[in-house]
């Protein structure tokens, strides 16, 4: 691994210094096994939702995590093949076949290095906290919930297993926090099935793991517009979610981490590891939360060398000592992935003190996007449906601190006039109801509208000044608006009187 590979920060670790430093390098190696480890089974599994061989998600998760360790802006982050993806591409495979669904995935890469081109990333900055602590209690809620196959209909043995391995994942760190405590429960229960001949569910069950190396490989399809109208609403479906995982878990890693990455690079990095994965026959991916808690929380990994090591202990372990990985029982990776989960809920979140603290309309937020993602099985559509409730909500809000004073004034020739002073800023949900907040037919013949302490945004604004300045005139009294700030008055100047036939 070259250790002269960049990072987002210069207070985090590089690369460099792992190689330098035993014990960063030891916690970077192990790190990256047990990732590897607990990418074996849900790459398996994500094939089987995709409708694909198990090695198309193997040989995916591989190039995916090995690329982006290279190519991504977030260091210690976890790229492979995920559920989210798999759902997406699904119809791809059954209506049309292999050859279209890595068609999909090139294309998919393609669009997301040019989304990353155009500065899709910097819209990171709209999603509000709240979005965050819901998305992240989600992922928590889907994590725990995709263990749950793994604890029905399984041997009774199973559950006083998954117990050992959560005692051994909390009360290890006490004695050694040297070994990440994930690979202890995973190496223990394995060996307790082995030498005690215990027949449960493993790895091997999940699926026929690989024994030979991914190749290239590039799709059969007709180059046509045809194609093109096939595969181009799921690779621009695939392309907006996988990016959207990765950046939205890019920022959480941000927080854990205490620094920054760069999301441009990640965004453009995701794309071309979706092509690196197509051209070996991958189904494509994206960040994945779960593994990349494990790396970062529980491991405590925190360069790129965790994540490359990440692929290729994985593809080692496949092709490799694919008969030893077999034997690995589910019962230790349910007891890792229940502990990510538990460790990735934000609990402080839903204590009653903070929500007594917290506004309303902050925690309907939060709710908004745990129900719509768990209810959806998709981290996308629930972090859009958040987004979209958090900006009604504060459209709401900042519409409601808009005031409207009548004040008469006696001006130096005697003649009164009317002086609205309007505080607050001015948009479609406000600009609305201040048409309303006038006296028409009382007021003077001379109306002074004052914006000192109002901004217009919209066009929604100039539109509702337009009608009371017309419904003023059609009573044959003068208005003036007056104290607009330079955006306001340009925009203003720019529109008024265009925006109607009046």
């Amino acid at each position: 691994m070259p250790s002269t590979l960049p990072v987002s920060s210069p207070s985090e670790p590089t690369v460099r210094a792992a190689l330098r430093s035993p014990r960063l390098l030891r916690t970077e190696v192990l790190a990256g096994l047990v990732v590897a480890l607990a990418l074996i089974p849900e790459a398996i599994s994500f094939s089987i939702i995709a409708g694909v061989d198990p090695r198309v998600g193997l040989f995916a998760s591989f190039t995916m995590a090995v690329a982006i360790s290279f190519l991504g802006g977030r260091p210690a982050m976890i790229s492979a093949a995920t559920g989210a993806i798999a759902l997406v591409i699904a119809p791809v495979m059954r209506d049309y076949g292999y050859d279209y669904l890595i068609a999909t995935v090139l294309l998919g890469g393609l669009i997301q290095v040019v989304l990353a081109l155009v500065g899709v990333a910097r819209l990171m900055r709209f999603i509000p906290r709240s979005v965050m602590v819901g998305f992240v209690n989600a992922l928590a809620i889907l994590i725990f919930e995709a263990q749950i196959a793994h604890m029905v209909d399984v041997p009774w043995l199973v559950y006083p297993m998954i117990a050992v391995g959560i005692a051994v994942i909390v009360g290890f760190p006490r004695i050694n926090k040297v070994i990440p405590a994930p690979l202890v429960a995973i190496v223990a229960l394995t060996a307790f099935t082995v030498v005690g001949a215990i027949n449960v569910p493993n790895v091997g069950d999940e699926g026929k793991l690989p024994d030979s190396l991914p190749s290239w490989f590039l799709p059969d399809v007709p180059l046509t517009l045809e194609t093109l109208q096939i595969i181009a609403p799921y690779a621009l479906g695939m392309a907006l979610v996988g990016l959207l995982e990765s950046l939205m878990t890019a920022k959480l890693v941000d927080d854990i981490t205490d620094t920054h990455s760069d999301k441009t690079r990640e965004a453009r990095g995701q794309g071309i590891a979706n092509l690196i994965t197509g051209f070996f026959g991958g189904m494509g991916g994206c960040a994945m939360i779960g593994q990349t808690m494990i790396n970062v929380k529980a491991s405590g990994a925190r360069t790129r060398l965790s994540t490359f090591l990440a692929g290729v202990f994985l593809l080692i372990l496949v092709v490799g000592f694919g008969d030893i990985v077999a034997l690995i029982p589910m019962a230790a990776l349910v007891a890792v992935m229940i502990m990510v989960s538990v460790g990735t809920f934000d609990w402080h979140s839903i204590r009653p003190a903070t929500l007594r603290r917290m506004p309303r309309s902050e925690t309907a937020v939060m709710v908004a996007t745990v129900v719509v993602t768990v209810a959806t099985h998709n981290l996308a559509i629930g972090v859009v449906v958040g987004v979209l409730v958090a900006m009604t909500l504060f459209a709401r809000r900042v519409a409601h601190l808009t005031e409207t004073d009548r004040t008469l004034v006696e001006g130096v020739d005697g003649r009164v006039a009317a002086v609205y002073r309007v505080t607050g800023e001015l948009f479609f949900a406000s600009s609305n109801d201040l048409y309303t907040q006038f006296e028409y037919a009382e007021d003077p013949d001379d109306i002074v509208i004052d914006l000192s302490d109002s901004h217009i945004w919209d066009a929604s604004t100039v539109a509702a000044l337009d009608a009371i300045t017309h419904k003023y005139e059609t009573k044959g009294k003068s208005v003036r608006i007056i104290g607009l700030n330079r955006s306001s008055a340009d925009r203003h100047e720019r529109l008024t009187g265009q925006l109607s036939s009046h």
